[in-house]
């Protein structure tokens, strides 16, 4: 069948009045090379015009005719032009830019223009743009690698330095190279334009002025902090209201005003605080976690006889979502970033102050139309101290996700792949370890099978293997509080229900996952604090309901038992748990490393005791410590299947330094089952008053399950003696005299001369006793005193620069007299340390220049001492000693030591360690 006439989009009609629309020709003219970069300040239009006029540039050389020409085309359905994909970090923006275009073309969404977002996908066999999340094309260009029927694909918003964005980049950098015929566009507010140009094979740059109209700017901080170690504090939140309606009142009922807050949380604190301080204005809140009717009616602009309005709202409105009608702008100047604790392996979002470029596209909002004002609610030295841009997402978040991607495009870890920002190394390599113990890549960082499978689910690689394999289990006879056997939904429908409860904002009170899951149920719940009052308390139930939804019809198909299965099973064996475990078992089979068990209050340094007859405070198999808040109903279980984990202080954290967040019971059976890639035997040696001491421990992760004393074997001691030295330093060591001087003497050279000559300061020593000490320590037979430091030393000489140790960093010197002096050499780590020669004066006699070590690079210092080997003098000059101050010396002296030589002329004088007479005396 024909499919329909390509649809035509009038681009003087959409760009009417935007300031992108007059360089018009100059973006025509870079799409033609097949790669641009259009950069662009928020307000400008490029949202707007920039997609139909990429799709109707595509169109024209398809049909190999002129970009521009403006006259009805006849087509053939061999010559369609293709989709243009339109990229936007956020749903929100998705929906959004789609009804504007669709809005300024005459079409309703779903026709020529399109979306598609999570759970939801609006296009036609009409479509020509689609606009969708950078989260839906990766899995799209990994199920399709030519993107068949996609003439184009336009990156907005590149500035953010998402970590789907930056992944897009370089995916399409190299689709390029296959399909000379695609169109990839980069959009930024604010972006190094070149780097992405580069990325890009050196795409021509198109920068669009902003057009920006009078702006005044204010600095009203609050007079109490901003942040605390909860979060954003109360009374600053009351600040920003109280701000917020002063300057709207003396802006006038003919402005509106646009309020940014970190989160959505906030947002909604600050509207219900507005409700109670303005008349006649319309309070509007704007967050992803909305309706998206609510959403809407803040997006839309106030029409004719609407009522003045403030919209307060989450980054989203910064510079991916234009507010239309602002003239001024309340700015508390922080966001909520993604940031890594990598030694606890947590991720989540902090409230940190704004970048100054995220602070000026905010202020900025307030001038497109007009003069306008922005109050920022810091002060001006805030200003001066924020970062200047957000560092990439790629660098601060978990990269567990990314990697399997990366994998499935055949590029493990990214290697080989062009991204501006390359994936930490130490990052990528723990998530590379996370994806193989949930079977996802094999050892060499490949996918398996299962991992392409999952790599192309709508979902995050954790989530999907709760899902996926939280479909397949199999219950048991236990009972789950007051839930019965016989209401129990579907297994798909349940881990459906578990996997969307903790994959949106849901808060479950005191951490605890099942009761949030029975208020969801009941329609209540899930909204969470303000937001309950703002847009209703059954909203967070209904939007989890219909992600539920979504998730049944995945893991239904994904275990085989749907109509459109394609029977894509995991290859994990199905799981049999008591009921009372089911919540617990879902979120376990995704995160496995979190299963936690309590920690008895008794065996805690410095920690609070809990609450409910137990302590608050458990062991993560991962090795983490984190405590449940205070008056947790779930407090009293001796395990929990942990999902969510937040960075604490304090005595919430139960001096843990963390809290649990979301979480559900488990029992110790279903817990070593569904962990037992984690279980494992080991022995562990110690020393213990001299001695080595073994116990056999059996361990689910870093948690201690069994341990039990055993006899010491030969191979024990080395083990023990490496740990010993790690807990106590390197003192624990018998450093002898020989020993010592090696280690400084390798300190300086190291220190002058660098590489390859090895570092020996402690830290170092520590990261590598394996390498130096270990080989040496079977000699010792499990005795510290009867190791051979000097021979392990003397393992790091790099060869063949280690002949040269006795002429760079000699151990003594000689000396005119005859005799050699010990040279003592700094202590590793002394950045301005000297080698030290004491030695007799008289025994330097004539020596004019003096001695230099490491090369000529630093001269010694001379300790000159007096016949009783008490100092006279210091000097790395004697030359300038002999001429100068050796006279006042010798006035001084020679009455006090008459029976050694003390000469006028030092210079002439025979060096001798001997005394005046017995010089004499000598043959």
């Amino acid at each position: 069948m024909q499919r329909p006439a390509a649809h035509r989009f009038d681009l003087d009609t959409i760009g009417a009045g935007l300031p992108v629309a007059a360089h018009r020709e100059e973006i025509q003219a870079a799409a033609r090379q097949g790669a641009m970069v259009v950069t662009a300040p928020p307000g400008t239009g490029k949202t707007t015009l920039v997609p139909p006029l990429v799709a109707e540039a595509t169109a024209a050389d398809a049909l190999g005719t002129t970009t521009g020409d403006t006259r009805p085309r006849p087509t053939a359905d061999s010559r369609q032009p293709g989709l243009a994909l339109v990229t936007q970090p956020r749903r929100i923006a998705v929906r959004a830019a789609a009804r504007r275009i669709a809005a300024l073309d005459g079409s309703s969404v779903g026709g020529p223009v399109g979306f598609t977002v999570r759970g939801e996908r609006k296009v036609s066999d009409h479509t020509r743009i689609e606009m969708l999340t950078p989260g839906v094309l990766l899995r799209r260009l990994l199920a399709d690698p030519e993107l068949t029927g996609v003439s184009a694909v336009v990156l907005d918003e590149v500035h953010e330095r998402s970590l789907d964005t930056d992944l897009l980049l370089g995916m399409l950098a190299e689709v390029r190279q296959l399909r000379e015929d695609l169109l990839v566009a980069a959009m930024s507010a604010t972006v190094d334009a070149q780097a992405v140009a580069t990325l890009l094979g050196g795409a021509p740059v198109v920068e669009v002025p902003g057009i920006l109209h009078p702006l005044a700017i204010d600095y009203a901080p609050a007079p109490t902090a901003r942040l605390d170690a909860r979060g954003v504090t109360g009374e600053f939140l009351d600040h920003v209201a109280r701000t917020a309606a002063a300057a709207q009142r003396t802006a006038g009922a003919d402005t509106d005003a646009l309020v940014f807050l970190p989160g959505a949380r906030e947002v909604d604190e600050v509207v219900a605080r507005l409700q109670g301080l303005v008349d006649g204005v319309d309070v509007l809140p704007l967050h992803g976690r909305l309706p998206s009717r609510v959403q809407d009616r803040a997006t839309s602009g106030r029409r004719p006889g609407d009522r003045a309005r403030i919209v307060v709202s989450t980054a989203v409105a910064e510079s991916s979502l234009t507010v239309p009608g602002v003239h001024l702008v309340i700015d508390a100047g922080l966001s909520r970033e993604v940031r890594r604790d990598r030694e606890r392996d947590m991720t989540g979002l902090v409230t940190v102050s704004a970048s100054q470029a995220s602070a000026q596209q905010r202020a900025g909002r307030a001038a497109r139309l007009g003069p306008g004002r922005a109050v920022r609610l810091y002060a001006e030295a805030d200003w001066a101290r924020m970062p200047a841009q957000s560092p990439a997402e790629i660098t601060a978040t978990d990269l567990t996700d990314a990697a399997l991607l990366l994998a499935c495009w055949g590029t493990p870890r990214g290697e080989g792949l062009s991204l501006l920002t390359p994936p930490p190394a130490r990052e990528i390599a723990q998530a590379e370890s996370t994806l193989q113990s949930l079977g996802l890549v094999d050892t060499e960082g490949r996918p398996t099978p299962t991992g392409q499978r999952v790599s192309r689910l709508p979902i995050g690689v954790r989530e999907a293997r709760a899902l996926v394999d939280g479909a397949r289990l199999r219950l048991g006879t236990g009972g789950e509080g007051s839930e019965r056997t016989s209401s129990a939904p579907d297994p798909a429908r349940f881990a459906a229900e578990v996997v969307a409860a903790i994959s949106d904002d849901h808060r479950p009170t005191g951490a605890d996952l099942p009761r949030l899951l029975r208020e969801l149920r009941s329609g209540g719940g899930g909204g969470g604090g303000g937001q309950e009052r703002t847009v209703g308390r059954g909203d967070g139930a209904r939007r989890w309901r219909r992600e539920a939804d979504r998730l049944t019809r995945i893991a239904q198909e994904a275990r085989g038992s749907s109509p459109t299965s394609n029977s894509s099973a995991t290859s994990f064996p199905a799981t049999s748990v008591d009921q009372a475990d089911r919540v617990g078992a879902v979120l376990a089979l995704g995160r496995p490393e979190w299963i936690a068990r309590r920690v008895d209050a008794t065996t805690r340094t410095g920690a609070q005791g809990g609450s409910g007859g137990g302590s608050r405070s458990y062991l993560l198999a991962s090795g983490t410590r984190a405590a449940l808040p205070e008056g947790s109903s779930l407090l009293g279980h001796e395990w929990l299947a942990v999902w969510e984990v937040q960075r604490v202080q304090g005595r919430a954290a139960d001096g843990t330094g963390a809290v649990i967040r979301a979480a559900a019971p488990l029992s110790e059976a279903a817990a070593l089952e569904l962990g037992a890639a984690l279980v494992a035997k080991e022995r562990h040696a110690r020393m213990e008053s001299g001695a080595v001491r073994v116990r056999e421990e059996r361990r689910l992760g870093a948690i201690v399950l069994a341990s039990t004393p055993v006899k010491p074997r030969p191979e024990d001691a080395a083990p023990a003696l490496l740990e010993h030295v790690r807990d106590q330093g390197l003192a624990v060591l018998p450093w002898n005299p020989a020993a010592t001087g090696l280690r400084n003497r390798l300190g300086l050279l190291h220190r002058e001369l660098g590489e390859p000559w090895p570092a020996m300061d402690e830290a170092t020593l520590l990261e590598g006793l394996e390498q130096w000490l270990a080989p040496h320590l079977p000699a010792a037979h499990g005795k510290l005193e009867r190791i051979d430091l000097v021979s392990a030393l003397r393992s790091l000489l790099p060869w063949p620069e280690a002949s040269r140790l006795d002429e760079l960093a000699p151990e003594r010197l000689a000396v005119p007299s005859g005799s050699t002096a010990r040279i003592d050499y700094p202590e590793p780590g002394a950045e301005q340390g000297r080698p030290v020669v004491a030695v007799k004066l008289q025994e330097l006699f004539g020596l004019a220049d003096t001695p230099r070590l490491a090369g000529g690079r630093v001269p010694v210092l001379f300790h000159l001492l007096s016949p009783a080997r008490r100092p006279l003098a210091v000097t790395d000059d004697l030359r300038s000693f002999w001429d100068g101050p050796y006279r006042e010396v010798r006035k001084e002296m020679r009455g006090r030591y008459p029976k050694h030589p003390w000469p006028e002329d030092p210079w002439r004088a025979q060096a001798t360690a001997r005394t005046t007479r017995a010089q004499q005396r000598r043959p």
